[in-house]
């Protein structure tokens, strides 16, 4: 006989704690939808409630205790089900690949620590698209299932609702695509919205053989299981057979699956597209974002060699409370840029508390490691400031700047200090070149000046250089070029020409290869009507109504050697105004473009295109922790710290060339053929979606941002460009303390970590959850298998590592130096 096919009836609430409302609204309809789940489990016996968002768990435990033990009992009792492992159901796009680790870490840690069990299936059924490195993320934090709803059929067809998803390192999770609404939202307007919807999910159930969910209760608002919910399920099992509609849960369902194991097929992509809007949607919100992420992660690592080397006291609970701020606000409604604008205002103080806390701890670890080193000088007996009423110096002996490099391999980067000085040393005493450029001071005196010099500073460590206030010291002679003219600009590595009257780079020549970078004009600032959209710009997968370009074009040498020489160019287009700086460095490969941009159009995007000058291109994306490689049809894609282009060369006898585009702050390009562009800005209506448009109606993203960019081109693929590690230079350069001569316990120069795959980037050096070691994490950046020596000096401890292509690695080192370092899972439990 025949299996009766089955449908699971899972229970749920989804509850959005922002979005056409505020965090405090949200506080308060979780804690009356949990009242009403337990309130459902009194009164049916059978029911079973399914939740995820570790956030709400902790709201309820702090604001209704008694509420709280109940849950645990029914946790226990496993009518209660947690799912999702996570803070709160993120944007699963554009938050960096750590984020996603840490939801894990602290979510899955926090249910087990109160409730004694562990999410098994990850859960986001209404997060707008998911990335490709989410397999291997889910599996290394306890979970081997996933659930989610968008993007649906009609915005990407798949073959069967239930598969194995694969991520490029080859971890899997059985994976499902709920194929109507996670909530009781039928849009064939059936009087009774669960009986309709679940009859439509049986008759798929049958057409593909095998069980499904089909996912019931009031959501959005909360609200979660109704009365007449359960009440329509009991009619549906009396008028079939009973187990036909059960009430389930996502665990018992995908154990099911498990054991049944049903011939479903493998999916190796992104899940995408739905909501292509919400990639660049409030800019304010992203680049905070990115900032958070970075500055939290620079203050782990250091407070950790602080603590190593100094002595100075781990802040764990600062960290901590950072992170938990980042992670509410990666709910993809605030993330995505489409909620209201005063749930906008309450994620600026919440970045700005974990901006802050990271801030705060990193300068401490910081200046307790500068105040270690020794500094002294012979011929100095005490401290006083008879020389200068801002720096130490005595006796023309200089004063100390000690430079601190937050990332896991050896930078040659631009140290700017607010002092003007005459001349720089290096640790050694190698008087080493400088250039005088504008601080951001006016002040008495022509104190308007900043000291600019390059500066190799060891991985994950420190070094300190000197600066002189009235010695001068004779620096070597450079072989090395740069020129400045009224429009172009000239290293040994690039020739870049910008158009006078557009202000568009007219040229971009690779001296080095003898290629011409782009086929036309590049930096182009091209406007894109978008009145047709909503805030998510539902439906709409290409950007591409061009309506005008920025032009009117003022453009201003500012900067002219000896190290970095930058030409500004001013464009105007109705009321609004992009400042671009265009800067080569003398030292370094690669074009720096510092942006401001004075926005105030309304419906209308902003796009940077650059057309590289290759046929037959391939466009790779930055994905959170790994990369993808996307068809270059023209749609809005969401993509992390940089973006490729490579080909074969128009001309030439290479056999192939590309472009990489780096930024600090963007997470939305496109690529149509070889035509590269990055979405700086579109303002749409706040949590617009169709409604009727009025003169009173506020538009987003009005008024002043700031951000940078990178171009670097290279022979070869991405791979060759350093992609990943040159957009960690953009995102995370290095910070210097002015400091002044005492004795100390440590060297003027320290290395933290040694590395020495070069595919490899360390993004995690912190104390364990535990407490009982350090816990350091890195990812293959490349797609290669390999092996690595690792050493960090300050626990005199050297290992040797095997890794596969696009691994992430956590491993546990001891504070025993007898026991052997191990690798662990992301929420640091034994594998």
């Amino acid at each position: 006989m025949e299996k009766e096919i089955q449908l699971h009836m899972i229970g749920n609430a989804h509850l959005d704690p922002v979005w056409l409302w505020q965090w405090q609204e949200g506080y308060a309809e979780i804690k009356a939808t949990f009242r009403s789940a337990l309130d459902r489990m009194n009164e049916f016996p059978e029911f079973i409630f399914t939740c995820a968002g570790a956030a709400y768990y902790q709201w309820i435990e702090q604001n209704a205790p008694e509420m709280f033990e109940e849950i645990h009992s029914r946790v226990k009792e496993g009518r209660w089900v947690i799912v999702g492992g996570w803070w709160i159901q993120p944007d699963c796009n554009i938050p960096a690949g750590e984020s996603f680790v840490r939801h894990g870490l602290y979510s899955q840690r926090y249910f087990q620590e109160k409730f004694g069990v562990m999410a098994k299936v990850g859960y986001n059924v209404d997060s707008f698209g998911h990335h490709n490195m989410l397999p291997q993320i889910l599996k290394k934090s306890g979970m081997d299932y996933y659930v989610y709803m968008r993007p649906e059929e009609h915005e990407k067809s798949m073959e069967r609702n239930l598969f194995w998803w694969e991520s490029l390192d080859g971890s899997r999770v059985m994976t499902f695509r709920n194929p109507i609404s996670y909530n009781n939202w039928n849009p064939k307007k059936h009087e009774d919205a669960v009986q309709s919807k679940a009859l439509e999910v049986l008759e798929l159930a049958e057409k593909h053989e095998h069980n499904l969910m089909c996912f019931y209760g009031v959501g959005n608002h909360g609200g979660g299981p109704t009365i007449a919910n359960l009440q329509s399920i009991q009619q549906l099992q009396d008028e079939h057979s009973k187990g036909q509609f059960k009430l389930s849960s996502p665990n018992a369902y995908f154990k099911e699956m498990e054991l049944s194991n049903p011939a479903i097929p493998v999916f190796t992509d992104d899940l995408q597209h739905h909501a292509s809007g919400c990639y660049s949607a409030h800019s304010e919100t992203k680049a905070l974002n990115r900032r958070a992420e970075h500055r939290l992660l620079t203050a782990e690592k250091f407070s950790t060699f602080s603590h190593l080397i100094a002595g100075f006291e781990y802040p764990a609970t600062e960290i901590r409370r950072g992170w938990n701020n980042v992670m509410f606000n990666q709910f993809h409604d605030i993330m995505g840029g489409c909620s209201i604008k005063e749930a906008f205002d309450d994620s600026r103080d919440a970045y700005g508390e974990s901006l802050n806390n990271a801030a705060v701890s990193l300068n401490a670890a910081l200046q307790k490691i500068s105040w270690s080193i020794d500094t002294m000088k012979d011929e100095i007996q005490s401290l006083n400031k008879d020389m200068d009423w801002q720096l130490w110096e005595q006796k023309d002996a200089g004063i100390p700047v000690v430079v601190f490099n937050p990332l896991s391999w050896k930078i040659l980067a631009p140290i700017q200090i607010n002092k003007r000085v005459k001349s720089v040393t290096d640790a050694d005493g190698e008087a080493i070149e400088y250039q005088i450029v504008r601080g951001s001071r006016t002040n008495v005196d022509g104190d308007k000046f900043d000291t600019l010099f390059m500066g190799r500073i060891p991985a994950m460590g420190y070094k300190v250089f000197w600066i002189y206030k009235e010695k001068e010291l004779p620096t070597p002679a450079s072989t090395q070029c740069l020129l400045a003219e009224t429009y172009a600009l000239e290293n040994n590595w690039y020739r870049l020409e910008i158009e006078p009257h557009t202000g568009h780079v007219r040229r971009l020549y690779d001296k080095q290869n003898k290629v011409e970078v782009l086929s036309g004009k590049g930096a182009v600032p091209i406007v894109i009507d978008e009145h047709h959209c909503d805030t998510w710009a539902h439906g709409v997968f290409e950007f591409r109504n061009e309506i005008a370009t920025f032009s009117d074009a003022q453009v201003t040498l500012l900067e002219s050697g000896p190290l970095r020489a930058k030409i500004r160019v001013t464009n105007r287009y109705n009321h609004s105004v992009l400042q671009q700086d265009f800067m080569l460095y003398r030292d370094k490969p690669g074009v720096e473009v510092k942006v401001k941009l004075d926005w105030h159009e309304k419906h209308k995007m902003l796009k940077l295109s650059f057309p590289v000058h290759v046929t037959d291109p391939k466009a790779t994306y930055e994905i959170p922790y790994g990369y993808i490689e996307r068809p270059v049809n023209g749609e809005e894609e969401p993509g992390q710290q940089w973006l490729d282009v490579t080909g074969i060369p128009v001309s030439g006898d290479l056999p192939q060339y590309g472009l990489t585009l780096f930024n600090d702050s963007k997470y939305s390009f496109d690529v149509k053929d070889n035509d590269l562009r990055m979405t700086v800005v579109r303002s749409p209506i706040y949590a617009d979606h169709y409604g009727e448009r009025d003169d009173q109606c506020e538009f987003m993203d009005q008024g002043v941002q700031e951000f940078r960019y990178a171009l670097a081109s290279h022979v070869g693929d991405w791979r060759n460009a350093e992609a990943s590690k040159k957009a960690y230079e953009l995102n995370v350069p290095p910070i210097h303390i002015i400091e002044t001569y005492h004795k100390g316990i440590l060297p003027q120069i320290a290395e933290g970590i040694q590395v020495t795959a070069e595919n490899l980037i360390v993004t995690v050096f912190k104390k364990s959850e535990d407490g009982n070691g350090y816990i350091l994490r890195f990812y293959e950046t490349n797609g290669q298998d390999g092996e690595t020596d690792l050493a960090i000096p300050a626990l005199n401890r050297k290992w040797t590592v095997p890794f596969t292509k696009c691994e992430i690695k956590t491993l546990w080192i001891p504070i025993d130096p007898k026991q052997a370092v191990t690798e662990v899972n992301m929420i640091e439990m034994p594998i």
